[in-house]
């Protein structure tokens, strides 16, 4: 999704997005070229676009976070970054071919793994029975509607009271019209216009009780120099499953019921 949306802005007056995918080997031939590419078979995923293109001089630096050539307001360096996390924590490759004019392609290698002949086991997530319920009242707030509104479905067929915001500032509107207490916030750390950090300090002093999640795509080291306390023991690393969200509420909030502390995630 980031990918294409990078796309899109290099196309203001409009032009081709292609995304496609292939099964690939690479050789020993491939791997000389690019030494930390290990030999093997991959699935390859293409997001090409006829666009701008990126300056040379821009290339080596566009996976590193809060690296942006947009205009101010216009980007927060983060997209390209979180591309690069996903894919490398799913042991992955990826590589950007660029030339001002020319328009970019971005090529990504998965490991590919072979399909089991045994009968796939019904998805724990999809299954909210198998995660720890509450009753408690939940602030999510996330600026990805892909991260946020099934996460808020989830979290409500669990038994919880969910609010949900798009950002720092649609947080403290719709905060400031629930009637009742919050337990608990969930927000993301970056988001554009006030960081998690900043949105917890601003509700603190109207909800003294309420506990904070952070989550994030960047790792907890990253994660620090926001100056966000208790993240390393308030904190969930993206990309989760939904159960692993569901304990980690539980384990917040002090109650962890037995049989889901049994379960794992």
């Amino acid at each position: 999704m980031n990918l294409a949306a990078n796309a899109r802005d290099a196309m203001p007056a409009g032009g081709k997005l292609t995304i496609a995918t292939q099964n690939v080997d690479l050789d020993d031939t491939y791997v000389q070229a690019r030494p930390v590419v290990p030999p093997g078979s991959y699935v390859m995923l293409e997001v090409s676009d006829s666009g701008q293109g990126i300056n040379p001089e821009h290339l080596p630096h566009i996976f590193e976070p809060f690296y942006t050539t947009k205009g101010q307001g216009k980007g927060t360096g983060l997209g390209l970054a979180t591309v690069y996390g996903i894919v490398k924590q799913s042991g992955g490759f990826i590589w950007v071919y660029s030339e001002p004019g020319l328009g970019t392609t971005f090529k990504i290698y998965f490991p590919r793994v072979e399909r089991s002949k045994r009968k796939a086991p019904v998805a724990e997530d999809t299954c909210f029975t198998a995660s720890p319920h509450g009753s408690e009242t939940l602030l999510l707030v996330e600026d990805e509607n892909a991260v946020r509104d099934p996460a808020c479905e989830f979290l409500r067929q669990c038994g919880y009271t969910v609010i949900d915001a798009r950002d720092g500032l649609n947080a403290v509107e719709v905060a400031d019209k629930h009637p009742g207490k919050i337990d608990l916030m969930i927000t993301d750390v970056v988001m554009p216009g006030m960081s998690g950090g900043q949105l917890a300090e601003l509700l603190a002093g109207k909800y003294s009780a309420m506990k904070v999640l952070f989550v994030s795509g960047y790792s907890e080291k990253v994660v620090l120099r926001h100056k966000i306390l208790d993240v390393q023991t308030n904190f969930l690393q993206k990309p989760f499953t939904l159960k692993a969200l569901a304990m980690k509420i539980r384990e917040v909030l002090g109650h962890v019921s037995v049989s889901a502390s049994a379960g794992g995630s």
